[in-house]
């Protein structure tokens, strides 16, 4: 057990990857060059995936603009099958940013309702990326803090999970991984009980409809151990009635996209929801990735500045805003009075 501790802690000092500044220290002064890149990307020339009709609300269009909001009953790709992924393990590269929300989605959350899990609410579970000074917290702190733009159909949704954002998580730390988030070792022992996880405490506490599992960038040097542990994580997840929405990173430090590759087919095994950022960054410099390959690039959630919006982290949050988006307009009727 000793030396479990020990491995456990150094892997936890070795991979703190995610972040390595204080936003509030770092300039935001552009050095992009005189012509933008699109903060768009554009339906690929060749179909990768099935169709179907859905006349759902809430499912966003595959192919469209990965920043515009599109809600309609039109012919939209369903999920890839396995064998597609066996024979083309680079196709999750061609899915949506914002995923199409499936009937599966919808029976979580009707599982969570019954269960006493709070609409209004959701978790994040991560490392130090998932803590609010980086990922949405600003949306609690005022509109001072951010400006929506064209996109200020989203304030609806800031407001119905009013509270979530500012919220530091129980299973959000500099340096977790997938083990972290199920070992009681480094669970918050003021909040949690005995032998608790901080996944099993976070849910336990806050008790949300749907969780961000923002995890893999620390788990490149254990990639053995990454699809086994987000298997348990996404399992217990649906078990307790929480949508698991599974986040592509925008790093490829293992080289290979393994951790996206993995975190496409779970997805698509448990039918849950892919929010691709890997895909949303694309177009930006550097794939809004710093010099080192693995930290995000900063810019402040000022959504009406094309210059800000050619940095990482801004694309995180209006994305992982239109994620909650997708899956509030395709569960509001549920829950509506």
């Amino acid at each position: 057990m000793k030396t479990f501790k020990v491995t456990l802690l150094i892997s936890v000092i070795f991979f703190m990857v995610s972040c390595n500044e204080d936003p509030s220290s770092i300039s935001v002064q552009s050095s992009l060059p005189t012509t933008q890149l699109p903060l768009t990307i554009q339906p690929s020339e060749t179909k990768l995936l099935k169709s179907t009709k859905i006349s759902s609300p809430g499912i966003i269009e595959t192919g469209t603009p990965i920043f515009e909001k599109t809600i309609n009953s039109s012919e939209i790709p369903a999920t890839t099958e396995s064998s597609d992924l066996s024979v083309n393990p680079d196709l999750w590269k061609e899915l949506p940013v914002i995923p199409p929300i499936n009937q599966r989605v919808i029976d979580i959350y009707k599982n969570g309702l019954l269960q006493g899990n709070d609409p209004h609410r959701f978790s994040k579970i991560g490392d130090c990326g998932s803590t609010p000074t980086w990922f949405l917290g600003d949306f609690d702190r005022g509109e001072r803090y951010y400006t929506l733009g064209e996109y200020s159909y989203l304030k609806e949704i800031i407001q119905y999970y009013a509270g979530s954002f500012d919220r530091t998580s129980l299973a959000a730390q500099s340096g977790f991984n997938a083990s972290s988030v199920l070992t009681p070792l480094w669970a918050d022992h003021s909040q949690c009980r005995s032998n608790e996880t901080p996944l099993a405490c976070e849910y336990r506490v806050h008790k949300p409809i749907l969780a961000f599992i923002t995890l893999g960038t620390n788990d490149v040097y254990h990639q053995e151990s990454f699809e086994p542990q987000m298997r348990k994580i996404i399992e217990f997840s649906i078990e307790n009635g929480i949508i698991p929405v599974l986040s592509t990173k925008a790093d490829n430090i293992e080289k290979t996209h393994y951790i996206n590759k993995t975190l496409s087919k779970l997805a698509q095994e448990y039918q849950i929801p892919l929010w691709n950022y890997w895909r949303a960054v694309q177009p930006l410099p550097d794939q809004g990735l710093q010099e080192d390959g693995a930290h995000i690039t900063w810019g402040s959630n000022h959504f009406d500045d094309p210059l800000t919006m050619q940095k990482g982290w801004p694309v995180r949050n209006l994305t992982a805003l239109q994620m909650l988006e997708a899956i509030y307009q395709a569960t509001y009727a549920i829950t509506k009075p």
